[in-house]
């Protein structure tokens, strides 16, 4: 049984479900299994946005038959991808690795002109499979702070807990708490303590964090 949250970008909250492996992702038409969402992740707990499985929905409505997934979320700390990957984030999927080249250029192109994903990664970079996502911002995270709500602070309370400073949970939800643990890690860093996460904090914690491995302070559920 996977926990699941779900950044609903329609109400700015934070959703909980609970779902066995062969069920669907919540938000998802039927075409996209908690197992393929998760991948090769071993959490049992797992985020995305709204946004994101509606874009899947139209995307798989419009393509018209099964698409494999080979890669979509990973947390942080389990590494397989760049220092500030938006598989962390639980909104980039790796997918059509059993096609060949025509096949995948079909789709990357399908992708691209439909307009339900963000970024469409090109040939050049993903020969082998087709990447696409739904970014918040163009490249990188974005300014994450006091207030903040969604699946960048997930990522940001992620990796703070597992380097040890703790946020009082997994809630994507940008509190006291999470402020306090920002200022902490800032301070142990040489970074200016002013309790936001913009590119130099994620910079550096990201590059502490990711392939880390679990420790003892991170929260697995």
């Amino acid at each position: 049984m996977a926990k699941i949250l779900i950044y609903n970008n329609q109400n700015n909250r934070m959703e909980t479900y609970y779902k066995g492996e062969e069920e669907a992702m919540p938000y998802n038409n039927g075409t996209l299994k908690i197992k393929e969402f998760r991948g090769s992740s071993k959490s049992n707990l797992l985020w995305t946005d709204r946004r994101t499985m509606q874009s899947w929905n139209n995307f798989r409505t419009l393509y018209g038959r099964p698409i494999y997934v080979g890669f979509a979320f990973k947390r942080c700390w389990e590494g397989g991808h760049g220092l500030q990957s938006q598989h962390y984030a639980g909104v980039a999927f790796d997918v059509a690795q059993n096609l060949d080249e025509n096949g995948r250029n079909y789709m990357r192109v399908l992708a691209k002109n439909s307009g339900y994903w963000r970024y469409v990664e090109p040939a050049s970079l993903t020969p082998r499979w087709v990447h696409f996502d739904n970014r918040w911002i163009a490249s990188g995270y974005p300014l994450t702070q006091s207030g903040s709500r969604g699946i960048y602070v997930l990522i940001a309370q992620d990796a703070l807990n597992t380097l040890g400073q703790q946020t009082g949970g997994l809630d994507g939800v940008f509190g006291s708490r999470t402020r306090q643990a920002v200022i902490n890690f800032q301070g142990n860093n040489g970074l200016s303590q002013d309790g936001k996460i913009g590119p130099i904090t994620w910079n550096s914690l990201m590059s502490q964090v990711v392939g880390k491995g679990a420790s003892n302070t991170t929260i697995l559920e």
